[in-house]
């Protein structure tokens, strides 16, 4: 998070002293854990009760001091002891964390941006904490999961499932989506820049599905923008800007097909051993699937394989 240095201390200095008004009087018990979910671009995206705890708190863990000490600089919050604890140490560093919760002390907990513990470090210590018989107090706030859903325009009843980031590798990637090729529910994906080009290609075997896609929100170039899987790769290749920033994908729902979820299945084993033409016909007289959506995806997955490997 880069601070402008016209949100400097002075700029929220009114922010803390309304956190200290509306948050102050309420309850927050010694000894105890809290989870505070910060900003995912713009500052002014804080909660008044996570702003007046950070305040409070007499230590503050965090994801990275020196992205911490920024944020905390913003809001005019000084001289707190920072706890590095992240995804290589978490295990290591979580038993002074509750150290410190043992003598009493109310310790918060923030990842880089948005709300820790979902595709963030922060579960192992959550974990150990309540294991330890500790108490753990979450505050809500910002998160690009439910940020990108709120923006992507569903519909219908609002389930989905939060799939994070897909593998690294090609064919286990791959896997991934032809798993979620007949999910009826909304699948929220994260991704980060430099493999949001092979994740678009692999996606783009999803063929006309919807995808909304989601880039730096809430920041100064922030972008949403819903196009059919099949179109991902040429949106995001029109424009080198789209391919910067932080990614949060919506895939909608797949359509009701009147199949029992096998047609993709029986269309990637059949294209291992038969020309297209000849296995697209088959797998539509197996599975019931029509020929044309099958002859799509034949095509795309066909694409994807011939792009980026990885």
């Amino acid at each position: 998070m880069t601070v402008p240095a016209s949100l400097g201390p002075a700029s929220f200095h009114a922010a803390l002293e309304a956190a200290r008004l509306a948050a102050g009087p309420q309850h927050y018990p010694a000894g105890a854990l809290y989870v505070v979910a910060t900003p995912i671009g713009n500052l002014a995206d804080i909660t008044l009760r996570a702003l007046h705890l950070l305040n409070l708190a007499d230590a503050i863990a965090c994801e990275d001091t020196r992205h911490t000490q920024q944020l905390l600089r913003a809001y005019g919050i000084d001289a707190k002891p920072l706890l590095a604890l992240h995804e290589h140490n978490e295990h290591e560093a979580a038993p002074g964390v509750i150290e410190r919760l043992r003598q009493g002390q109310r310790v918060a907990y923030v990842s880089d941006a948005g709300t820790p513990a979902v595709s963030d470090p922060g579960a192992r210590l959550v974990a150990a904490c309540t294991a330890a018989g500790l108490r753990v107090l979450p505050l809500p706030g910002a998160s690009s999961v439910t940020t990108a859903l709120s923006a992507a325009g569903l519909g219908g009843d609002g389930r989905f499932v939060f799939a994070g980031f897909l593998p690294h590798k090609a064919g286990e990637r791959q896997a991934a989506i032809d798993a979620l090729a007949q999910e009826s529910r909304a699948v929220v994906l994260l991704e980060a820049p430099h493999r949001i080009g092979a994740l678009a290609a692999a996606l783009g075997a999803l063929g006309p599905r919807p995808v909304t896609v989601a880039r730096e929100l809430s920041k100064q170039f922030e972008q949403i923008a819903t196009v059919p899987c099949a179109d991902l790769p040429a949106w995001l290749a029109a424009d080198a800007q789209r391919q910067r920033g932080e990614f949060a994908l919506v895939l909608h729902p797949a359509p009701p097909t009147g199949d029992d979820g096998n047609a993709t299945r029986v269309l990637r084993l059949l294209l291992a051993e038969l020309p297209l033409k000849s296995a697209v016909r088959l797998a539509a007289e197996i599975s019931g699937a029509p020929r044309n959506a099958l002859y799509e995806q034949a095509l795309a997955w066909k694409a994807s394989s011939d792009g980026a490997a990885e």
